[in-house]
C-alpha cells in the first residue's frame, strides 16, 4: 500500500529506533529524564525560547498553552478551520472554559485587519480576549504557509492590545523546509510555540510546548492536570531527538512529491486540484465525479490509502512515500479516474 492518509503514518527509520533503544533515561515527572530534559533544551535553542516541555501529542501541547495562557470565560481569536477549534474535541471550551472567536481565513490565513475586526471592546458585557492563535503551516488549508510579514502584523497588533500570541507549529518544519525562514524567527512573534514530532519528522510520538521559563512552568502544572507527565519517556523522546536533528532537511523531498502528485492528476476528468496551490506536503483533491468516498474506496482496491471528507480528498506525502511511489499513485489515479 501507498499510504497518502497522513504524515503521522510515518514509522521509525532503523537509525532512529537504533537511538531509541540505546536512550538514557530517568523519572520525567521528577525531571531527571536526561534524554528529555537535552531535546527540551534542544527544541528551545532552535525555536529560540527559553525553556521548552515534552509533551505526548500536539492537540495536548496547544490545549495547555491556551490553559496556561488564559483563566475561564476569556476569549481567544482561532482561524475558523483551525487544528485546535475544528479538530480537538471541544478542548478549549472543555479544559480551560473559553471563547472561541473563529476568522475566516483564505486557506486558513487571516490578516491583523481581520483581527482588528473581530476585537470587542472591552466592556462588562464581553468576554475579555486574552489570546491570538495562528497554524502554520495551515492543515485544512492545505499546507499553507503563513506570510511571515502577516504574522508580524498580527503580533504587533496583539501587543498594542495586549493579547498574547500563541503558533501551532505542527508542521513549522515544512514552513521553515519550503521558505527558508529559520523556524526561530517564525517563533520570534510569539508568546509560546507548540512543535510535532511525529508528522513529517517521523518519529513515533510526542510534541513540545516552548516560551519563558516562566510559562514553561506554569504549562508543566496543566500538563500534569492532562495527564501528560511521563516516567521514563526518554525512549520516545530519543525518537523525536533523532527526528530533530536528522529529517528536517528532507522535508523538501516530500514537498517536490506532493507537487509532483498534483501536477500528474491535474488534468484527471472528475476531479479538481491546483498545482500551484501546493506549497508543502498536502495536496486536496476536490472530487465531482463520485462521492469522495467512492473515489477513495477504489483508490485503495488500486493500492493508494486516501483520506475523504466531504467533497475532497486530503493527501499527503511523507518519509513513507517514495518519488517512485508518488509515480504508482498517479498511475493509480488516471487509471481509476478513467474507469
Amino acid at each position: 500500500m501507498i499510504d497518502l492518509r497522513s504524515d503521522t503514518v510515518t514509522k521509525p527509520t532503523a537509525a532512529m529506533r537504533e537511538a531509541m533503544a540505546a536512550a538514557e533515561v530517568g523519572d520525567d515527572v521528577l525531571g531527571d529524564d536526561p534524554t528529555v530534559i537535552a531535546l527540551e533544551r534542544r527544541v528551545a535553542e532552535v525555536l529560540g525560547k527559553e525553556a521548552a516541555l515534552y509533551m505526548p501529542s500536539g492537540t495536548m501541547t496547544n490545549q495547555v498553552a491556551i490553559r496556561a495562557h488564559t483563566e475561564p470565560s476569556d476569549e481567544i481569536i482561532v482561524e475558523a478551520d483551525a487544528h485546535v477549534y475544528y479538530f480537538e474535541g471541544g478542548a478549549p471550551a472543555s479544559l480551560s472554559g473559553v471563547m472561541c472567536r473563529p476568522i475566516q481565513g483564505r486557506r486558513g490565513i487571516f490578516t491583523a485587519g481581520d483581527v482588528r475586526a473581530v476585537l470587542r471592546p472591552r466592556n462588562v458585557h464581553f468576554p475579555p480576549t486574552r489570546l491570538i492563535c495562528i497554524e502554520n503551516t495551515h492543515n485544512r488549508g492545505g499546507g499553507s504557509i503563513w506570510p511571515i510579514q502577516d504574522i508580524a502584523d498580527i503580533a504587533a497588533l496583539a501587543r498594542e492590545a495586549g493579547l498574547r500570541m500563541h503558533l501551532d507549529g505542527a508542521r513549522l518544519w515544512n514552513a521553515s523546509a519550503a521558505t527558508g525562514i529559520p523556524e526561530w524567527e517564525y517563533a520570534a512573534h510569539f508568546d509560546s510555540v507548540s512543535v510535532c514530532f511525529s508528522k513529517g519528522l517521523g518519529a513515533p510520538v510526542g510534541s513540545a510546548l516552548a516560551g519563558t521559563r516562566e510559562f514553561i512552568d506554569r504549562a508543566r502544572r496543566f500538563r500534569k492536570q492532562c495527564g501528560g507527565g511521563m516516567r521514563q519517556a526518554g525512549i520516545v523522546a530519543a525518537g523525536a531527538l533523532y527526528a530533530l536533528e536528522h529529517h528536517r532537511r528532507r522535508l523538501v523531498d516530500d514537498h517536490a512529491n506532493a507537487k509532483r502528485l498534483a501536477q500528474g492528476i491535474a488534468d484527471c476528468p472528475g476531479i479538481e486540484v491546483d498545482p500551484a496551490t501546493v506549497e508543502t506536503n498536502i495536496v486536496f483533491v476536490r472530487v465531482t465525479a463520485v462521492p469522495a468516498a467512492e473515489l477513495s474506496a477504489r483508490l485503495k482496491a488500486a493500492g493508494v490509502l486516501t483520506n475523504a471528507a466531504g467533497d475532497r480528498l486530503r493527501l499527503v506525502t511523507h518519509l513513507g512515500v517514495s518519488r517512485e511511489q508518488i509515480e504508482q499513485a498517479i498511475g493509480a489515479f488516471r487509471h481509476t479516474m478513467s474507469r
